[in-house]
């Protein structure tokens, strides 16, 4: 099963993009703003787009397409460190990017921008490797 990765590598160069031109401008500056915000919606495009990723790729390792496909995001990728898609550390990582991502409908104070773009250096290598796992299995 070939599995199209581009448009997650896509998302994740916009955002690690927009994060370094975020931590080259002032927060005085509306361009600021307008890069933390675009951070936050690559943000959430990267762990959607992972999670849907990751269940095509887990579905030989059940017993249908569609038992796969009812997996939560949390057991998704608890599913991808048993399985050795993912290391067993960046699952926890992982975890923590949803939690966070779970605050956004709630709190879009300047609290939880600070905490999401902390964890921005870290999402970026965990997707990149994530990518890569997926394309390197495409070869099964």
């Amino acid at each position: 099963m070939n599995i199209d990765t581009a448009y997650l590598r896509r998302c994740i160069d916009t955002l690690e993009s927009m994060s370094d031109a975020l931590n080259r401008s002032s927060p005085e500056d509306t361009v600021y703003d307008m890069y933390c915000n675009i951070c936050i919606e690559k943000f959430e495009l990267v762990l959607e787009q992972s999670g849907k990723l990751l269940k095509k790729r887990l579905r030989p390792w059940f017993a249908s397409n569609r038992q796969a496909d009812r997996l939560t995001f949390r057991n998704t990728f608890r599913h991808a460190a048993k399985y050795s898609l993912i290391p067993a550390d960046a699952c926890e990582r992982w975890l923590e990017y949803r939690d966070n991502r779970n605050h956004t409908g709630n709190d879009r104070s300047e609290a939880f921008e600070k905490s999401t773009l902390e964890l921005l250096p870290d999402l970026i290598k965990d997707a990149r490797a994530l990518a890569t796992a997926v394309e390197e299995l495409n070869d099964d």
